[in-house]
């Protein structure tokens, strides 16, 4: 077959190609929500929201959209890295629709499909998209090694026997992480401008400013969403031990690939303060914890997803 024959059959089929992968696309999305909202006890949540002061719960709804303000900054890092001229409120709103989206179905879902999806509608790159998803998820784990080394070292937890690891294992997994942190900080600073080369994409560390804003700003954040759960359990575990109880729920719910997380973070809490709060108390403020931290913001993240594909969509129409 000739050239001109086989761009002719491309044209042919693959706008339809592209429609089928767009709507199989929005039919997975459709079935990760309604699959996830019937995994949930509506009741439950909001029997526990509703037995929580209502001073608690303003509380923690601030803490709330405070991180969920602060995370939606991080892609701001990856623009300023990649020099990419998308607008801070088009950017910061996509970060938000992932994020919250990431809570729910799972990163590879929500971190991952979505920024590409999105960015790519509004016009960028493949390669940059890539770089600010990394850069982006960099920044949040760099500050959980700081976040978790430091209470880890400093206010370890008793852990249950069976688990395999004792205060003094704790302390060393803390100083550890620390350790991998400042490792990072000095790469930044002794190493701007070296570019190293992974499976053909560039990455090169950012200058020493960068990598202290970049801990800054992921600390202050885990330490918020530390701050939702402590207020919602009424200040009766305190809080270095709710935020490092909560540290290492975020890394069992990576490690078991649960989108959000869903039962284990309930738990690593029950199994590590359920000495100190009852079982139903410490249950229902978790449950809150997921309707002001993972619900809500879904609910406002799909109605900004919808938003952002209609921009998107009137933006190709005008340049096409």
């Amino acid at each position: 077959m000739s050239t001109l024959g086989l761009t002719l059959t491309r044209q042919s089929w693959w706008p339809w190609a592209r429609r089928v992968a767009v709507w199989g696309f929005f039919g997975l999305i459709a079935w990760l929500l309604v699959k996830q909202a019937r995994t949930i006890e509506w009741d439950e949540v909001l029997d526990a929201i509703g037995a929580l002061p209502a001073s608690t719960l303003l509380a923690a709804g601030a803490l709330a959209a405070c991180s969920f303000a602060l995370y939606s900054t991080y892609d701001l890092l990856g623009r300023h890295v990649t020099k990419h001229k998308l607008g801070t409120g088009t950017v910061m709103g996509v970060t938000f629709i992932s994020y919250a989206f990431n809570l729910n179905l799972g990163s590879l879902v929500g971190g991952v499909a979505f920024r590409y999806r999105l960015y790519s509608r509004l016009g960028l790159e493949n390669d940059t998209i890539t770089r600010v998803l990394g850069f982006s998820m960099l920044t949040n784990w760099l500050g959980y090694l700081v976040v978790a080394g430091a209470a880890f070292c400093f206010w370890p937890m008793a852990l249950p026997p069976d688990w395999k690891i004792d205060n003094q294992g704790l302390r060393i997994l803390g100083a550890a992480l620390l350790l991998l942190a400042a490792a990072y900080v000095a790469l930044c600073a002794f190493s701007r401008g070296r570019t190293w080369r992974v499976r053909g994409h560039e990455f090169s560390a950012p200058g020493l400013p960068m990598a202290m804003l970049q801990l800054a700003m992921s600390c202050l954040n885990w330490s918020l969403m530390g701050g939702v759960i402590w207020f919602l359990l009424q200040g009766k575990v305190d809080y270095p031990q709710v935020l490092a109880v909560l540290l290492v729920a975020a890394v069992a719910g990576v490690v078991t690939h649960v989108p959000a997380g869903l039962g284990v973070l309930e738990a690593v809490f029950v199994a590590l303060l359920s000495h100190q709060v009852a079982e139903t108390k410490l249950l229902g403020a978790l449950l809150a914890y997921r309707g002001l931290y993972y619900l809500l913001p879904l609910v406002v993240a799909t109605l900004g997803y919808l938003v952002t594909e209609m921009r998107a969509r009137r933006l190709r129409s005008g340049h096409s």
